[in-house]
Protein backbone atom coordinates (compact mmCIF):
# COMPACT_ATOMS: atom_id res chain seq x y z
CA UNK A 1 0.00 0.00 0.00
CA UNK A 2 3.08 2.37 1.01
CA UNK A 3 4.81 1.34 -2.52
CA UNK A 4 0.92 2.31 -4.52
CA UNK A 5 1.02 5.34 -2.89
CA UNK A 6 4.13 6.60 -3.74
CA UNK A 7 3.35 5.50 -7.29
CA UNK A 8 0.32 7.68 -7.49
CA UNK A 9 2.41 10.82 -6.34
CA UNK A 10 4.70 10.36 -8.57
CA UNK A 11 1.93 9.86 -11.29
CA UNK A 12 0.41 13.34 -10.27
CA UNK A 13 3.09 15.65 -11.04
CA UNK A 14 3.28 17.21 -14.23
CA UNK A 15 5.11 15.95 -16.73
CA UNK A 16 7.01 18.78 -17.40
CA UNK A 17 9.31 19.70 -14.77
CA UNK A 18 10.31 23.10 -15.81
CA UNK A 19 8.94 26.29 -13.72
CA UNK A 20 6.03 27.89 -13.96
CA UNK A 21 6.03 31.30 -14.86
CA UNK A 22 3.54 32.40 -12.47
CA UNK A 23 4.66 35.58 -10.93
CA UNK A 24 6.36 38.72 -11.63
CA UNK A 25 9.88 37.90 -10.19
CA UNK A 26 9.95 34.45 -12.58
CA UNK A 27 8.93 36.64 -15.42
CA UNK A 28 11.80 38.97 -14.57
CA UNK A 29 14.27 36.35 -14.00
CA UNK A 30 13.46 34.73 -17.78
CA UNK A 31 14.52 38.16 -18.92
CA UNK A 32 17.53 37.95 -17.92
CA UNK A 33 18.09 35.80 -20.78
CA UNK A 34 16.50 37.90 -23.55
CA UNK A 35 19.87 39.03 -24.66
CA UNK A 36 21.72 37.63 -27.00
CA UNK A 37 24.72 35.73 -24.95
CA UNK A 38 27.65 35.83 -27.96
CA UNK A 39 29.55 38.19 -29.08
CA UNK A 40 29.57 39.54 -32.98
CA UNK A 41 32.64 41.48 -32.76
CA UNK A 42 34.84 38.74 -33.42
CA UNK A 43 33.61 38.28 -36.73
CA UNK A 44 32.90 42.12 -37.41
CA UNK A 45 35.75 43.41 -36.56
CA UNK A 46 38.33 41.08 -38.65
CA UNK A 47 36.02 41.90 -41.81
CA UNK A 48 35.92 45.53 -41.35
CA UNK A 49 38.90 48.29 -42.30
CA UNK A 50 40.08 48.41 -38.66
CA UNK A 51 42.12 44.85 -39.04
CA UNK A 52 45.13 44.12 -41.11
CA UNK A 53 47.09 41.12 -41.37
CA UNK A 54 50.09 41.09 -38.56
CA UNK A 55 51.64 38.39 -40.80
CA UNK A 56 53.83 36.98 -38.04
CA UNK A 57 54.92 37.42 -33.77
CA UNK A 58 53.03 35.84 -31.23
CA UNK A 59 49.29 36.35 -32.98
CA UNK A 60 46.47 33.57 -32.67
CA UNK A 61 45.19 32.02 -35.86
CA UNK A 62 41.09 31.08 -35.70
CA UNK A 63 38.87 30.60 -38.83
CA UNK A 64 36.18 33.01 -36.54
CA UNK A 65 39.05 35.92 -37.26
CA UNK A 66 40.27 34.82 -39.72
CA UNK A 67 38.03 33.89 -42.46
CA UNK A 68 36.09 37.37 -42.39
CA UNK A 69 39.39 38.84 -43.09
CA UNK A 70 39.21 36.93 -46.63
CA UNK A 71 35.89 37.97 -46.63
CA UNK A 72 34.97 34.07 -46.54
CA UNK A 73 32.39 31.92 -44.89
CA UNK A 74 32.87 31.01 -41.16
CA UNK A 75 31.74 27.40 -41.12
CA UNK A 76 32.22 27.17 -37.34
CA UNK A 77 29.62 27.33 -34.33
CA UNK A 78 32.36 28.25 -31.88
CA UNK A 79 31.81 31.05 -30.15
CA UNK A 80 32.87 34.67 -32.12
CA UNK A 81 31.08 32.82 -35.19
CA UNK A 82 28.10 34.21 -37.06
CA UNK A 83 26.73 30.93 -36.47
CA UNK A 84 26.99 30.86 -32.73
CA UNK A 85 25.92 34.55 -33.01
CA UNK A 86 22.68 33.57 -35.12
CA UNK A 87 21.62 31.26 -32.55
CA UNK A 88 22.35 33.16 -29.50
CA UNK A 89 19.55 35.79 -31.00
CA UNK A 90 17.25 32.78 -31.73
CA UNK A 91 17.45 32.05 -28.24
CA UNK A 92 17.06 35.63 -26.93
CA UNK A 93 14.15 35.43 -28.89
CA UNK A 94 12.85 32.62 -27.46
CA UNK A 95 12.85 33.71 -23.70
CA UNK A 96 11.46 37.02 -24.48
CA UNK A 97 8.19 35.03 -26.41
CA UNK A 98 7.78 32.65 -23.48
CA UNK A 99 7.63 35.96 -21.30
CA UNK A 100 5.19 37.31 -23.39
CA UNK A 101 3.23 34.01 -23.80
CA UNK A 102 3.56 34.28 -19.79
CA UNK A 103 2.42 37.74 -19.12
CA UNK A 104 -0.56 37.20 -21.78
CA UNK A 105 -1.87 34.34 -19.65
CA UNK A 106 -1.54 35.69 -16.00
CA UNK A 107 -4.81 36.51 -14.44
CA UNK A 108 -3.10 39.55 -13.66
CA UNK A 109 -1.38 41.09 -17.10
CA UNK A 110 -1.53 44.67 -15.90
CA UNK A 111 0.93 44.03 -13.41
CA UNK A 112 3.94 42.98 -16.14
CA UNK A 113 3.69 46.06 -17.36
CA UNK A 114 7.35 46.74 -17.06
CA UNK A 115 8.84 43.09 -17.72
CA UNK A 116 6.41 43.70 -21.15
CA UNK A 117 8.42 46.24 -22.20
CA UNK A 118 11.58 44.66 -21.88
CA UNK A 119 10.17 41.72 -23.65
CA UNK A 120 9.31 43.31 -26.24
CA UNK A 121 12.22 45.84 -26.79
CA UNK A 122 14.52 42.70 -26.11
CA UNK A 123 13.17 41.20 -28.62
CA UNK A 124 13.16 43.98 -31.11
CA UNK A 125 17.00 44.06 -30.54
CA UNK A 126 17.96 40.95 -31.27
CA UNK A 127 15.79 40.56 -34.66
CA UNK A 128 17.70 43.92 -35.24
CA UNK A 129 20.97 42.43 -34.81
CA UNK A 130 20.11 39.57 -36.92
CA UNK A 131 18.50 41.57 -39.89
CA UNK A 132 21.60 44.03 -40.17
CA UNK A 133 24.46 41.47 -40.26
CA UNK A 134 22.39 38.45 -42.31
CA UNK A 135 20.35 40.61 -44.80
CA UNK A 136 21.11 42.75 -46.86
CA UNK A 137 21.45 46.95 -45.12
CA UNK A 138 18.09 48.83 -44.86
CA UNK A 139 17.66 50.66 -48.87
CA UNK A 140 14.16 51.88 -49.16
CA UNK A 141 14.35 51.13 -52.52
CA UNK A 142 15.21 47.78 -52.68
CA UNK A 143 14.05 46.74 -48.93
CA UNK A 144 10.32 45.22 -50.02
CA UNK A 145 11.93 42.52 -52.20
CA UNK A 146 15.48 41.82 -50.34
CA UNK A 147 14.68 38.95 -48.11
CA UNK A 148 14.96 39.57 -44.41
CA UNK A 149 15.44 37.15 -41.60
CA UNK A 150 12.27 35.06 -39.90
CA UNK A 151 10.47 37.60 -37.11
CA UNK A 152 9.86 35.28 -34.61
CA UNK A 153 6.68 36.17 -32.06
CA UNK A 154 5.95 33.25 -30.52
CA UNK A 155 7.66 30.34 -28.62
CA UNK A 156 8.65 27.30 -30.71
CA UNK A 157 6.39 23.87 -29.45
CA UNK A 158 6.92 21.81 -32.50
CA UNK A 159 9.90 20.38 -33.55
CA UNK A 160 11.45 21.48 -36.80
CA UNK A 161 8.96 24.47 -37.50
CA UNK A 162 8.82 26.25 -40.71
CA UNK A 163 9.60 29.83 -41.08
CA UNK A 164 9.67 32.63 -43.52
CA UNK A 165 12.16 35.13 -44.63
CA UNK A 166 9.71 37.48 -45.77
CA UNK A 167 11.25 40.78 -46.57
CA UNK A 168 13.98 43.49 -44.69
CA UNK A 169 10.53 46.04 -44.90
CA UNK A 170 8.38 43.33 -42.91
CA UNK A 171 10.96 42.63 -40.70
CA UNK A 172 11.49 46.67 -39.90
CA UNK A 173 7.49 47.12 -39.49
CA UNK A 174 7.88 44.46 -36.78
CA UNK A 175 11.17 45.46 -35.15
CA UNK A 176 9.29 49.16 -34.92
CA UNK A 177 6.24 47.96 -33.56
CA UNK A 178 7.85 45.74 -30.82
CA UNK A 179 9.89 48.70 -30.29
CA UNK A 180 7.23 51.67 -29.99
CA UNK A 181 4.93 49.63 -27.96
CA UNK A 182 7.43 48.32 -25.89
CA UNK A 183 9.62 51.38 -25.11
CA UNK A 184 6.99 53.21 -23.14
CA UNK A 185 6.49 50.47 -20.63
CA UNK A 186 9.64 50.27 -19.33
CA UNK A 187 10.40 51.11 -16.24
CA UNK A 188 13.73 50.76 -14.34
CA UNK A 189 12.98 50.47 -11.01
CA UNK A 190 11.82 46.64 -11.71
CA UNK A 191 15.62 46.13 -12.47
CA UNK A 192 18.03 45.70 -9.54
CA UNK A 193 21.04 46.16 -12.30
CA UNK A 194 19.42 48.07 -14.93
CA UNK A 195 22.51 48.61 -16.78
CA UNK A 196 21.93 44.85 -17.94
CA UNK A 197 18.50 45.38 -18.96
CA UNK A 198 16.69 47.54 -21.39
CA UNK A 199 16.28 50.96 -19.22
CA UNK A 200 15.03 53.40 -20.47
CA UNK A 201 18.33 55.52 -21.83
CA UNK A 202 19.25 52.21 -23.21
CA UNK A 203 15.84 51.88 -25.07
CA UNK A 204 15.86 55.53 -26.83
CA UNK A 205 19.63 54.84 -27.78
CA UNK A 206 19.14 51.56 -29.64
CA UNK A 207 16.17 53.81 -31.79
CA UNK A 208 18.35 55.71 -32.57
CA UNK A 209 20.54 53.25 -34.14
CA UNK A 210 16.73 51.91 -35.64
CA UNK A 211 16.19 54.90 -37.26
CA UNK A 212 19.58 56.18 -37.91
CA UNK A 213 19.48 52.54 -40.34
CA UNK A 214 15.89 53.32 -41.04
CA UNK A 215 17.24 56.62 -42.42
CA UNK A 216 14.35 58.47 -40.79
CA UNK A 217 16.81 61.35 -38.88
CA UNK A 218 14.17 63.53 -36.35
CA UNK A 219 13.23 60.18 -34.79
CA UNK A 220 17.30 59.81 -34.19
CA UNK A 221 17.23 63.17 -32.53
CA UNK A 222 14.27 62.68 -30.54
CA UNK A 223 15.16 59.84 -29.07
CA UNK A 224 18.88 61.13 -28.56
CA UNK A 225 17.04 63.73 -26.47
CA UNK A 226 15.29 61.15 -24.75
CA UNK A 227 17.94 59.01 -23.94
CA UNK A 228 19.83 62.32 -22.07
CA UNK A 229 17.87 64.79 -19.50
CA UNK A 230 17.82 67.65 -21.67
CA UNK A 231 19.65 65.90 -24.74
CA UNK A 232 22.87 66.81 -22.60
CA UNK A 233 25.15 63.96 -23.10
CA UNK A 234 28.66 65.48 -22.52
CA UNK A 235 28.34 64.50 -19.08
CA UNK A 236 28.22 61.10 -19.33
CA UNK A 237 30.66 60.37 -21.99
CA UNK A 238 33.81 58.12 -20.93
CA UNK A 239 36.16 60.18 -18.95
CA UNK A 240 39.24 59.25 -20.67
CA UNK A 241 41.46 62.58 -20.36
CA UNK A 242 40.62 62.82 -16.25
CA UNK A 243 40.16 59.19 -15.66
CA UNK A 244 40.77 56.12 -17.80
CA UNK A 245 44.26 57.54 -19.16
CA UNK A 246 45.84 57.76 -15.76
CA UNK A 247 44.58 54.32 -14.40
CA UNK A 248 46.92 50.94 -14.53
CA UNK A 249 46.55 48.71 -17.10
CA UNK A 250 44.41 46.29 -14.85
CA UNK A 251 42.00 49.21 -13.69
CA UNK A 252 41.75 50.12 -17.77
CA UNK A 253 40.64 46.91 -18.33
CA UNK A 254 38.56 46.63 -15.34
CA UNK A 255 36.75 49.52 -15.77
CA UNK A 256 35.24 49.90 -19.23
CA UNK A 257 32.37 47.30 -18.78
CA UNK A 258 31.43 48.59 -15.38
CA UNK A 259 28.05 48.91 -14.61
CA UNK A 260 29.29 52.04 -12.55
CA UNK A 261 30.02 53.80 -15.62
CA UNK A 262 27.64 56.73 -17.00
CA UNK A 263 28.82 56.13 -20.71
CA UNK A 264 27.32 52.48 -20.34
CA UNK A 265 23.73 52.48 -21.20
CA UNK A 266 23.30 48.62 -21.55
CA UNK A 267 25.84 45.75 -21.04
CA UNK A 268 25.68 42.24 -21.81
CA UNK A 269 27.77 39.27 -20.66
CA UNK A 270 28.67 36.81 -23.41
CA UNK A 271 30.14 33.36 -23.69
CA UNK A 272 33.40 34.35 -25.66
CA UNK A 273 37.34 34.47 -25.48
CA UNK A 274 37.46 37.77 -27.54
CA UNK A 275 38.99 39.56 -24.57
CA UNK A 276 41.59 36.93 -24.23
CA UNK A 277 42.38 36.97 -28.13
CA UNK A 278 41.15 40.38 -29.19
CA UNK A 279 45.22 42.23 -29.29
CA UNK A 280 46.66 38.83 -30.20
CA UNK A 281 44.45 37.61 -33.39
CA UNK A 282 46.73 37.93 -36.76
CA UNK A 283 43.73 39.89 -38.16
CA UNK A 284 43.24 42.64 -36.15
CA UNK A 285 44.47 46.15 -35.07
CA UNK A 286 47.94 46.94 -36.52
CA UNK A 287 50.33 49.41 -36.21
CA UNK A 288 49.88 51.48 -39.45
CA UNK A 289 45.78 51.61 -38.43
CA UNK A 290 46.97 52.21 -34.94
CA UNK A 291 49.73 54.86 -36.86
CA UNK A 292 46.57 56.88 -38.37
CA UNK A 293 43.61 57.05 -35.94
CA UNK A 294 45.95 57.58 -33.09
CA UNK A 295 49.70 58.82 -33.54
CA UNK A 296 48.74 60.67 -35.71
CA UNK A 297 46.97 64.83 -35.41
CA UNK A 298 43.40 64.03 -36.72
CA UNK A 299 41.21 66.77 -38.21
CA UNK A 300 41.00 68.82 -34.91
CA UNK A 301 45.17 69.46 -35.75
CA UNK A 302 45.91 67.32 -32.33
CA UNK A 303 45.54 63.60 -31.20
CA UNK A 304 43.53 61.43 -29.19
CA UNK A 305 44.50 60.44 -25.78
CA UNK A 306 43.34 56.80 -25.80
CA UNK A 307 46.50 55.13 -24.02
CA UNK A 308 47.72 52.43 -26.54
CA UNK A 309 49.26 48.88 -25.09
CA UNK A 310 50.70 46.21 -26.79
CA UNK A 311 51.30 42.63 -26.59
CA UNK A 312 54.17 41.70 -28.62
CA UNK A 313 54.76 42.79 -31.28
CA UNK A 314 52.14 44.56 -33.42
CA UNK A 315 49.47 43.23 -31.22
CA UNK A 316 47.78 46.54 -30.26
CA UNK A 317 44.94 47.34 -27.42
CA UNK A 318 43.02 49.67 -26.51
CA UNK A 319 41.93 49.07 -22.72
CA UNK A 320 38.48 47.76 -22.81
CA UNK A 321 37.67 43.90 -21.78
CA UNK A 322 38.67 41.60 -19.08
CA UNK A 323 37.90 37.91 -19.45
CA UNK A 324 36.20 36.42 -16.96
CA UNK A 325 36.60 32.76 -16.09
CA UNK A 326 34.21 30.79 -14.28
CA UNK A 327 35.94 26.98 -13.67
CA UNK A 328 33.45 23.79 -14.50
CA UNK A 329 35.69 21.64 -12.53
CA UNK A 330 37.30 22.31 -9.24
CA UNK A 331 40.52 20.49 -9.93
CA UNK A 332 41.27 21.60 -13.12
CA UNK A 333 41.64 24.45 -15.23
CA UNK A 334 38.27 24.15 -17.42
CA UNK A 335 35.79 26.02 -17.56
CA UNK A 336 34.39 28.78 -19.60
CA UNK A 337 35.37 32.49 -20.51
CA UNK A 338 33.07 35.52 -20.52
CA UNK A 339 33.08 38.75 -21.87
CA UNK A 340 31.06 41.58 -21.25
CA UNK A 341 30.26 43.72 -24.00
CA UNK A 342 28.67 47.34 -24.16
CA UNK A 343 25.62 47.21 -26.38
CA UNK A 344 24.89 50.33 -26.35
CA UNK A 345 26.98 54.01 -24.93
CA UNK A 346 26.39 57.50 -24.49
CA UNK A 347 29.08 57.76 -26.90
CA UNK A 348 26.73 55.96 -29.66
CA UNK A 349 24.01 58.23 -28.79
CA UNK A 350 25.73 61.24 -29.67
CA UNK A 351 27.13 60.28 -32.95
CA UNK A 352 23.70 58.70 -34.17
CA UNK A 353 22.22 62.79 -32.81
CA UNK A 354 25.74 64.19 -34.82
CA UNK A 355 25.24 61.94 -38.03
CA UNK A 356 21.11 62.82 -38.27
CA UNK A 357 22.06 66.46 -37.92
CA UNK A 358 24.30 66.40 -41.14
CA UNK A 359 21.45 64.61 -43.06
CA UNK A 360 19.45 67.28 -41.73
CA UNK A 361 21.31 69.86 -43.55
CA UNK A 362 22.09 71.37 -39.44
CA UNK A 363 25.53 71.66 -39.57
CA UNK A 364 26.18 74.03 -36.58
CA UNK A 365 24.79 71.01 -34.62
CA UNK A 366 26.35 68.15 -35.71
CA UNK A 367 30.01 69.97 -35.20
CA UNK A 368 28.82 71.34 -32.06
CA UNK A 369 28.27 67.50 -31.01
CA UNK A 370 31.84 66.70 -32.83
CA UNK A 371 33.42 68.90 -30.70
CA UNK A 372 31.47 67.87 -27.58
CA UNK A 373 33.07 64.44 -28.53
CA UNK A 374 36.69 66.12 -29.00
CA UNK A 375 36.85 67.84 -25.69
CA UNK A 376 36.19 64.72 -24.06
CA UNK A 377 39.35 62.95 -26.02
CA UNK A 378 42.01 65.54 -25.90
CA UNK A 379 44.12 66.13 -23.26
CA UNK A 380 44.19 70.14 -22.13
CA UNK A 381 41.40 70.69 -25.27
CA UNK A 382 41.38 74.49 -26.47
CA UNK A 383 37.62 74.89 -27.80
CA UNK A 384 39.87 77.38 -30.26
CA UNK A 385 42.54 75.72 -31.24
CA UNK A 386 41.26 72.21 -31.37
CA UNK A 387 37.78 72.90 -32.83
CA UNK A 388 36.13 71.31 -35.79
CA UNK A 389 35.82 73.50 -38.47
CA UNK A 390 34.64 73.73 -41.92
CA UNK A 391 37.56 74.78 -43.05
CA UNK A 392 39.86 72.32 -41.00
CA UNK A 393 38.08 69.48 -42.68
CA UNK A 394 38.45 70.57 -46.06
CA UNK A 395 41.97 71.18 -45.61
CA UNK A 396 42.46 67.79 -43.42
CA UNK A 397 40.22 65.66 -46.03
CA UNK A 398 41.03 67.76 -49.03
CA UNK A 399 36.67 67.42 -49.38
CA UNK A 400 34.97 70.90 -50.36
CA UNK A 401 31.43 69.48 -50.18
CA UNK A 402 30.55 70.59 -46.26
CA UNK A 403 28.30 67.46 -46.12
CA UNK A 404 30.50 64.93 -47.32
CA UNK A 405 33.14 66.24 -45.10
CA UNK A 406 31.46 66.36 -41.90
CA UNK A 407 30.65 62.49 -42.19
CA UNK A 408 34.23 61.34 -42.90
CA UNK A 409 35.18 63.62 -39.68
CA UNK A 410 32.31 61.65 -38.37
CA UNK A 411 33.43 57.89 -39.40
CA UNK A 412 36.54 58.85 -38.18
CA UNK A 413 35.78 59.74 -35.13
CA UNK A 414 33.79 56.86 -34.40
CA UNK A 415 36.57 54.17 -36.01
CA UNK A 416 38.72 55.61 -33.14
CA UNK A 417 35.99 55.48 -30.19
CA UNK A 418 34.84 52.09 -31.35
CA UNK A 419 37.98 49.89 -32.33
CA UNK A 420 38.13 46.31 -31.08
CA UNK A 421 34.39 46.74 -30.86
CA UNK A 422 32.64 45.48 -33.71
CA UNK A 423 31.00 48.69 -34.51
CA UNK A 424 32.89 49.54 -37.56
CA UNK A 425 31.14 47.05 -39.46
CA UNK A 426 27.64 48.90 -39.45
CA UNK A 427 29.35 52.23 -40.78
CA UNK A 428 30.85 50.23 -43.65
CA UNK A 429 27.44 48.73 -44.85
CA UNK A 430 25.61 51.70 -44.14
CA UNK A 431 27.94 54.32 -46.22
CA UNK A 432 29.06 51.82 -48.86
CA UNK A 433 32.73 51.85 -47.75
CA UNK A 434 34.66 49.51 -49.87
CA UNK A 435 36.86 47.40 -47.74
CA UNK A 436 39.87 46.42 -48.53
CA UNK A 437 42.79 43.47 -46.93
CA UNK A 438 46.08 43.14 -47.95
CA UNK A 439 47.07 39.83 -47.41
CA UNK A 440 51.50 38.08 -46.41
CA UNK A 441 51.21 36.95 -49.73
CA UNK A 442 51.29 40.12 -51.68
CA UNK A 443 47.22 40.35 -52.77
CA UNK A 444 45.40 42.73 -51.91
CA UNK A 445 41.40 41.53 -51.39
CA UNK A 446 38.71 43.93 -51.80
CA UNK A 447 34.97 43.85 -50.71
CA UNK A 448 32.89 46.42 -52.97
CA UNK A 449 29.55 47.82 -51.95
CA UNK A 450 26.71 45.18 -53.39
CA UNK A 451 29.55 42.17 -53.29
CA UNK A 452 26.93 39.55 -51.54
CA UNK A 453 29.66 38.38 -49.09
CA UNK A 454 28.96 41.54 -47.36
CA UNK A 455 26.20 39.77 -46.03
CA UNK A 456 27.10 37.24 -43.58
CA UNK A 457 25.85 33.50 -44.50
CA UNK A 458 22.86 31.69 -42.70
CA UNK A 459 23.52 28.76 -41.00
CA UNK A 460 23.52 25.58 -42.80
CA UNK A 461 21.10 23.51 -41.03
CA UNK A 462 18.42 25.89 -41.30
CA UNK A 463 17.45 25.24 -43.97
CA UNK A 464 15.71 22.32 -43.08
CA UNK A 465 13.66 24.71 -41.51
CA UNK A 466 12.64 26.42 -45.21
CA UNK A 467 14.60 29.20 -44.95
CA UNK A 468 17.35 30.07 -47.85
CA UNK A 469 20.69 30.57 -47.49
CA UNK A 470 22.13 33.95 -48.40
CA UNK A 471 23.74 33.83 -52.20
CA UNK A 472 26.86 33.71 -52.86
Amino acid sequence: MVTLASCNDFLEQPVDQRATLNSVEKVSELLVTAYPEADYATFTESISDLAMDKTSGSVVVEEENQNPYFFQDVPSRNEGSPTNYWYACYAAIAAANQALEAIENAPNPEDYSAQKGEALVARAYAHFMLVTLFSKVYDPATASSDPGIPYVTEPEKVVMGQYDRKTVTYVYEQIEKDLTQGLPLINNNAYTVPKYHFNTAAAHAFATRFYLFKQEYQKVIDHANQAFPGGEIESSLRPWVDVYSNLTANEGLAIYTQATQRANLLLTETTSTWARYYASYRYGLATPIVNYLFRSANVTGSSWVFPLYTQGDNNWLILKFREHFVRTDINADIGLAYTIFPLFTAEEVLFNRAEAYIELGNYRAARADLNTYASARIANYDPVADAVTTSKIRSFYGISDTKEGLIATLLDFKAAEFVQEGMRWFDIIRHDITVEHPTASGQVLTLPPGDPRRVFQIPQEVVLAGIEQNPR
